[in-house]
């Protein structure tokens, strides 16, 4: 695959009003509403501020949470506009709608240098079904469009598909660096080669991880998308997500895991092992933490050959949060908690 892609260096910006798509799904309090981590407004700075700097009308959209066409005031994107406002020294033009009245006035009055963000992309049932009446609307507001959401890329989306069969498109600085550190990674990885993947649907990441059963040498499998392969080998799962028309292909990834040599092992089971028959860990907790396809089990997380003390490359797409369990199997016990970076 080629992931050598055309980014905004590539193309001549000054004076041309361009629609960014940005990743703005941030964290907020539950009831003040405060952004509690402004990391994906400070990852978009870089590309922000060149197109800005060189001449560009800046038209920037994202989505927040999962409002499902409806709207929801409390993922309003206006405390995003203020605080992208304060990063960047200058005032950031906020639209009331999407692609309606304001939102179109603001875009054809703005200037070269100025950037405005439209409201929750989500607010519009027709965002999620890449509806080409709405991509189209949001085209029309601009000459060029930058993808820079590297979170939503993988989604066939208006914001992030359907713009561009109306408009140029390049990439952003963010995702190009992620494009060639996943295709340096891919390509050409050094070894051992550990995959992480995360997410709510197996369906979602059918490609994906057959592939990576070719390249890599471990593969870690977690967030919602473990439910459905711990089920796929007879574990309880309880009420949790689960793709049950998915199991059979889980089986058949397992099956290919092992005739390449990736002894399976879940991580539920190790945890079974460690904590006997206490009760401190139900089965069904444990498979959301996750499940790993090439052996590594809760308790052997910190002295497996791979995984993390001798491991030469990882390529995630999730985080990895490591910390000790108090008790009797503090020695032995690390927890890994596996969180989607794409979720919403």
């Amino acid at each position: 695959m080629n992931y050598n892609k055309k980014t905004v260096q590539d193309v001549d910006v000054k004076g041309k009003k361009v629609l960014l798509r940005c990743d703005f799904n941030v964290p907020q309090d539950k009831e003040t509403g405060a952004i509690t981590s402004d990391k994906r407004i400070v990852a978009a700075l870089p590309t922000i501020k060149y197109l800005l700097d060189n001449g560009a009308a800046v038209i920037a959209c994202s989505h927040l949470g999962k409002p499902k066409g409806e709207w929801k005031m409390k993922l309003t994107l206006a405390p995003v506009a203020e605080r992208l406002s304060q990063l960047l020294g200058r005032e950031v033009i906020f639209a009331k709608d999407i692609v309606g009245e304001d939102a179109k006035a603001k875009a054809a009055a703005l200037q070269p240098g100025q950037i405005m963000l439209l409201e929750n992309l989500r607010f519009d049932i027709r965002e999620e079904k890449n509806d080409p009446g709405f991509a189209k609307e949001l085209a029309d507001m601009a000459e060029l469009y930058v993808s820079d959401a590297f979170g939503t890329v993988h989604r066939a989306h208006a914001s992030t598909v359907g713009v561009a069969a109306y408009l140029p498109a390049v990439s952003g600085f963010l995702v190009a660096r992620e494009l060639s550190v996943m295709g340096k990674a891919l390509d050409d990885p050094k070894r051992p080669f550990v995959a992480v993947l995360g997410g709510a649907k197996v369906s979602d990441k059918i490609a994906v991880i057959n592939n990576l059963l070719d390249k890599a040498d471990t593969i870690i499998i977690g967030g919602g998308m473990a439910y459905t392969f711990a089920k796929a080998q007879g574990g309880s799962v309880g009420t949790s997500l689960l793709e049950p028309d998915w199991l059979d292909y889980c089986n058949e990834m397992i099956a290919k895991a092992k005739a390449n040599n990736m002894p399976n092992d879940t991580i539920d089971r190790g945890i079974k092992r460690a904590a006997g028959d206490s009760g401190s860990v139900r089965l069904s907790c444990a498979a959301a933490l996750a499940i790993i396809i090439k052996a590594v089990c809760i308790r052997n997380i910190r002295r497996h050959p791979h995984i993390p003390g001798k491991h030469r490359q990882i390529l995630h797409r999730v985080h990895i949060i490591l910390f000790p369990v108090t008790g009797h199997l503090q020695k032995h016990l690390f927890v890994c908690l596996v969180r989607t970076l794409c979720a919403g």
